[in-house]
């Protein structure tokens, strides 16, 4: 596994494209700090982000995974370049030459991908952890370790997502067009939805958590609804926005189901090929 990982590092370590799109996600995902700096004051309008609640432990763990997953698309650009320079600088024909086995090499990529959702998910737990121990207004230990599984299911979307991504790129090799073919098996997705609703509206969510990048989204849900400021507009306005937030072990098993469809797809794709 390690030698494998050597191999991936090192010819991340050396594409300057990768290089700069894995800092910006990471700047990205260390900006979520600066949402504790949004403040407005205007006369007697006195309004400051961090007060509202959203870096309160338990909470903080839903806002930041959800908030810091948005940005997976940065690192989605490296999973799908890294397989179009493996076809463009035929990398990957002499890494079989050298000894390596298609087996190897698919999991190679795939310990990349893990290792990337696993830092990522690290991050985001101790920038979570040092916001909190700021700004939130609880700090018992049993409270902060409160609602930790968000994480798990950030992991498990990052992991999920990535695997699409080199799927995608395997499948097209073009880094470009796998994007696009990410983005249009989204309005796909999107288009049956619409149809699913049209037709069977009560049970369009039970169809729907089947299909990868829906099972993905379920995983976080929006966040904003939780906040009791939203609450409070919405009681007043007759609107009810009471709904399960909590880590569905469902969706986490559809979404590792699809996790290994994808693997054993690029590896089905990369075994048939006469490379």
């Amino acid at each position: 596994m390690l030698r494998l990982l050597n191999i991936e590092i090192h010819k991340l370590k050396y594409n300057r494209a990768s290089r700069v799109l894995i800092f910006i996600y990471f700047a990205l995902l260390t900006s979520i700090a600066l949402i504790a700096a949004i403040k407005f004051d205007i006369g007697p309008i006195k309004f400051h982000l961090a007060d509202q609640g959203i870096f309160n432990f338990p909470y903080i763990w839903h806002f930041n995974t959800f908030m810091a997953s948005i940005f997976k698309f940065f690192l989605l650009l490296v999973i799908v370049s890294m397989m179009a320079n493996e076809y463009s600088n035929k990398t990957l024909k002499q890494n079989l030459i050298d000894g390596l086995s298609k087996k190897e090499f698919i999991l190679s990529k795939f310990y990349t991908v893990i290792l990337l959702a696993l830092i990522s998910t690290v991050f985001v737990f101790f920038i979570s952890l040092i916001l909190g121990l700021i700004y939130s207004d609880y700090n018992e230990i049993s409270i902060i370790t409160t609602d930790l599984e968000y994480l798990v299911a950030f992991f498990v979307k990052l992991v999920g997502f990535f695997s699409f991504g080199l799927f995608l790129g395997i499948l097209i090799k073009r880094s470009a067009f796998a994007v696009g073919a990410m983005l249009v098996w989204l309005f796909i997705e999107g288009i049956v939805k619409i149809i699913v609703y049209w037709k069977f509206k009560p049970n369009v969510d039970t169809i729907m958590q089947f299909f990868p990048l829906q099972a993905m989204s379920n995983l976080l849900k929006e966040p904003f609804t939780r906040l009791n400021a939203v609450k409070s507009v919405a009681k007043q306005v007759g609107e009810d926005l009471s709904k399960d937030f909590s880590i569905q072990i469902s969706d986490i098993i559809i979404v590792s189901v699809w996790t290994a469809i994808f693997i054993y797809a690029s590896y089905a794709l990369i075994k048939k090929r006469d490379l």
